[in-house]
Order: structure tokens, then sequence, then C-alpha cells
């Protein structure tokens, strides 16, 4: 009903502007020819004759007929019964033309709709592809086509990850479930189960923990300040374990606009990933250069180089799996980079372990 009315708003709006410029053009040009023609009735009139002397009678000029004295006021006539006729008959015409014309123009938009009435879950592969000539209706589809490809893409990586999360919740559920049938059974393994138990509650309550802030920082940020960096390193590095590595910093004063917390955890993951697939007499080395370039580089197992970017992907693990580890550490990363419109990329270092740099684009000067 809403398309039917836009055609009918643009059927009005062409038929009434022809009908006020040709009413006012045949106006003028009635009006005008009006006044030509009395005025070239008024210069064949013959010029009003002499006054007759007494000794030369004579007679005046023959008046006009009366048919050519009329002429002028019955062309005006003619003329308007004429105008009135054809102002009619176009404007008849006009409504015709102008439904048409706004049908072909809205038909584009129709398709578009019905594109957009059909499209579910299920079929967002499904494009307008609309073809003609490069103008606003095409940049419109070509437009409503592309954000089609960022939700195809994001409902796709919603379902992997609805479906990773839910296998590694049933993972220790189910072992959770099993020791504890095997505690009842057997009294005499009640503290092995409790050990068991304790540990995949841990580790359950990491992954849930992991997941929130995944969504957290997937719905970017709500509030931003001004945040140290370096300072809220210097604390993390302060903080992270590491037993039997070598830990280094070079970091310089750095201020950048976002949320303290989520960068905390950004620098956290990266830390734990660092120490945790690491050899044992390694090292991690952590810099901060001035032009906001955060720098993570580790020793550890080699990395394949075509396999990098699974990192960032959640549950995905290149090594054997940890016993508190969910598999989303890098995955949080790239999230909480996002959104801090920061860039995040990693490399393999030639002889072992992994470089990942987060390069950040709001920066503050420093104090």
């Amino acid at each position: 009903m809403r398309r039917r009315t836009i055609r009918v708003r643009l059927t009005a709006l062409y038929s009434g502007l022809f009908l006020i410029t040709s009413t006012i053009l045949l106006t003028v040009v009635t009006l005008l020819l009006g006044d030509t023609l009395q005025a070239r009735v008024s210069d064949i009139s013959p010029p009003e004759p002499p006054a007759p002397r007494p000794d030369m009678p004579g007679r005046g000029a023959p008046p006009l007929p009366p048919g050519v004295r009329r002429l002028p006021e019955e062309v005006v006539d003619h003329q308007w019964v004429v105008s009135a006729i054809t102002i009619a008959v176009l404007t008849v015409l006009s409504v015709v033309a102008g439904w048409w014309l706004a049908g072909r123009m809205l038909r584009p938009l129709r398709r578009i709709t019905a594109t957009a009435q059909r499209l579910s879950v299920s079929t967002l592969d499904e494009r307008i592809a609309l073809s003609g000539p490069d103008d606003e209706l095409k940049e419109l589809a070509d437009t409503f086509d592309a954000m089609l490809g960022r939700l195809e893409r994001s409902v796709e990586s919603q379902r992997r990850f609805i479906a990773n999360a839910a296998h590694e919740l049933r993972t220790p559920l189910a072992t959770q479930r099993a020791a504890i049938q095997i505690g009842l059974e057997d009294p005499a393994d009640l503290p092995a189960v409790r050990e068991k138990l304790l540990t995949h509650n841990r580790r359950t309550e990491v992954l849930i923990d992991s997941l929130l802030v995944l969504a957290e920082a997937g719905h970017g940020l709500d509030q931003a300040e001004t945040v140290d960096l370096d300072r809220l390193i210097r604390q993390a590095s302060d903080e992270a374990g590491t037993p039997g590595l070598d830990l280094t910093a070079a970091v310089e004063p750095v201020r950048v606009r976002g949320d303290p917390v989520l960068l905390t955890r950004l620098l956290g993951n990266l830390l734990d990933n660092a120490v945790r697939y690491n050899t044992p007499g390694g090292y991690v080395h952590i810099g901060l250069t001035r032009n906001g370039v955060l720098t993570v580089r580790n020793t550890g197992p080699a990395v394949p180089e075509d396999r990098v970017p699974e990192l960032f992907q959640p549950f995905r693990r290149l090594h054997i799996r940890t016993a508190d580890g969910a598999g989303l550490g890098l995955s949080i990363v790239a999230s909480i980079a996002e959104a801090h419109h920061a860039a995040v990329r990693a490399r393999p270092n030639p002889g072992g372990g992994l470089e990942v740099t987060v390069t950040f684009r709001e920066i503050d000067p420093p104090r």
C-alpha cells in the first residue's frame, strides 16, 4: 500500500507541475495574442479626415467593416476555448504518462522490497544484483547486497561459535557426570573424583567467563576514556606468572582511548598465551612504542604460517589442549582490538613461537 501511495504522489506531482506550467504558458500566450491583434487592427484603421471646407465639400474615410473590428475578440475567445480543451487533454495524458513513469522508476524499489521480504536466516545468500544505470537506486541495491554479505558472514560466524561453545561446554559436563557416577559406585575413588570435578569446574568457569568477555567486546565500546597503556602493561607483567621463563619489557609512555577493563584483559590474554605455549627456559618479550604499536613475542613450538589466521578464531588450537585453556585467548584479543579500532596481526618466529602485534590508532598525546 505504501508503494502505491508513493506512485500516486509522484503521478500527482508530475501532472500538477504540467498543469500549472501549461496553464501559465497558454494564458500568457493568449493575452499577448489578443493585445497584438488589437494593436494591428488599430494600425490599419484609416486616420481621421480633415474638417471639410465650405468651398470643398467632401466625404469622410469609410469606416472598417464590423467583422474586422470584432476580429481580435473572436480570435481571443477561440484561443481560450482551444487552450482549455488542449490543457484538459494533455492533463489526462500527463496523468497516464506520470503513472507509467512513476511505476518504472519505482520498479527497482519493488525488487529490493521483494528481496527483503523473502530473506530469512536460511536465505541470506540471496542478493538483489540490480542491473542498469549507476544511479541512486543501484547504489542503494549494492549497499543492501553488501550489508547482506556482512550479515551472512556474521550469522555463519555465530553458528560456528554456538556449535563450538556447545561442544566445549558438553565435554566437561559429560566428564563431571561420569566422575560423579564412578565416585558414587566406589567411595574409595572420591578424592580422585573430587580433584577431577574441581579441575573441570575451573575450566568451565574460565570458558563461561571468556564467552562473556568475547560477547561484551563484540558489542563495541559504550564509553571510552583515556588509558595509560604503559601502566597497564607494567601491571600485567608484574601479575603474570612466568616460571622458568625470561620476561622482558621495553615500554614507552602511550595513552589510548578505550576501556581499561577490556584492555587489561587483552594484555592478560596475550601474556597468558605467550607463557602457556612456550618452551622450558624460553622467553617472553613485550614492547610498546610511542606510535601505539604493542608487540608480544615468545619462544615456543613452530607455528605454520598458513595456519596463523586460525589462531584468532574461537576454539581453534594448533597445539595440545591445556587443562585450563578454553581456546578463546587470541579471539578475545582480536575482538577487543576491533572494539578499540586497533589492528591485530600475528606472524611465526623463525625459531618457533609467535609474535603478535596490536596497532592502536586512537592515541592521545602524552601528558
